[in-house]
């Protein structure tokens, strides 16, 4: 398991009380619970219990995301998935039907409500095979959020060896359900100094956001989040969201590139109209870590509307991200 980092390198590691199961996922002993390890060529992938998180992905050893240690839980959320609203709810509060909801705070020097319900939550196995996983967690009923639905978050390794991720949310409730879906990944390659590496987002419009990192008006891109030509990573510290999204054959791709051509790719589909860019200098042991979190709308979508969507009873919505990587001319 890669709870040990070696110049971005993956070393696989299984905790002396864990147990394994015939198709390869680790029982317990990790604060993430159970570890499900895809495989496929050189192509890895883990999976948690916990949120239904990518704790790493790598090829050939390489980081391609972030990662952490066994007895840690995701620092600064990575790798989770996001249900029923992803980013953030101001003041923890909206209104449906006129009735003001109250959402528990979850980000207390904000006084937002932040990154769903199902963040602390354990997903139950639905299926398991050496190249993907599905796993599954229901959303009760409760104060703020009085809906029945159930994440469903689907990991598979392609046969290019690149990483897809499929979302569902099912109403299984009596009455529409409001939501966002959306991810947290953190990308990375390998052993490159990331101040050497140059993001690239073909996105047009940024969200203005107060400096509680509510939206509340729109622009043009400009300066540090435009990333349509690509911007160095050295200096730069943002945490905006994009949209007005550049779509090719129904995909849009955010790229990290290294110099020596090494690129390593988030695609999302044409259900995720927003991508949130969050570039960290807080990340456990490294100068800064590039959050490229795919989502279907963007922070306070229960008040101000934008993405967000409602689900009826007894349907489904899906949508579909993943990772991919392209050694460059060195491979």
């Amino acid at each position: 398991m890669p709870g040990e980092q070696d110049r971005g390198t993956v070393k696989l590691m299984t905790s002396s009380s864990a147990q394994e199961s015939p198709a390869g996922s680790t029982l317990q002993g990790y604060a993430t619970g159970r570890q499900y390890e895809l495989r496929r060529g050189d192509a890895l992938a883990v999976v948690t219990e916990l949120a239904a998180g990518l704790r790493s992905f790598t090829r050939g050893g390489m980081l391609l995301t972030e990662t952490y240690g066994d007895d840690e839980i995701a620092p600064g959320a990575a790798g989770i998935t996001l249900a029923p609203w992803a980013n953030r709810v101001e003041n923890g509060t909206w209104f449906l039907n006129g009735k003001k909801q109250q959402l528990d705070i979850t980000e207390v020097a904000r006084n937002n409500a932040s990154h769903g319900l199902l963040r602390n939550a354990a997903y139950s196995l639905v299926d398991e095979s050496e190249h993907s996983v599905t796993l599954e967690a229901t959303i009760f009923p409760q104060h703020g959020y009085p809906f029945l639905l159930r994440h469903r978050v689907q990991y598979q390794l392609t046969d290019d060896l690149g990483l897809a991720v499929r979302q569902t949310l099912l109403n299984d409730g009596k009455e529409p359900a409001p939501f966002v879906l959306g991810a947290h990944p953190y990308l990375r390659l390998g052993d490159a100094p990331i101040e050497e590496l140059v993001l690239t987002v073909a996105a047009d419009t940024r969200l203005v956001a107060d400096d509680r990192l509510i939206p509340r008006s729109s622009a043009p891109v400009h300066g540090d989040t435009d990333f349509r030509s690509g911007q160095n990573i050295a200096g730069i510290t943002v945490d905006v969201a994009l949209t007005d999204l550049t779509y090719e054959e129904g995909r849009a791709r955010h790229t990290l590139s290294a110099p020596d051509g090494r690129q390593v790719s988030l695609w999302q589909d044409e259900a995720c109209r927003y991508v949130h860019v969050f570039v960290s200098t807080q990340y456990p042991g490294r100068v800064r870590a590039v959050a490229v979190e795919p989502m279907t709308g963007p922070a306070n979508a229960f008040n101000s509307g934008d993405g967000l969507h409602w689900l009826v009873p007894g349907k489904s919505f899906s949508v579909d991200w993943g990772i991919d990587y392209s050694p460059g001319p060195r491979g």
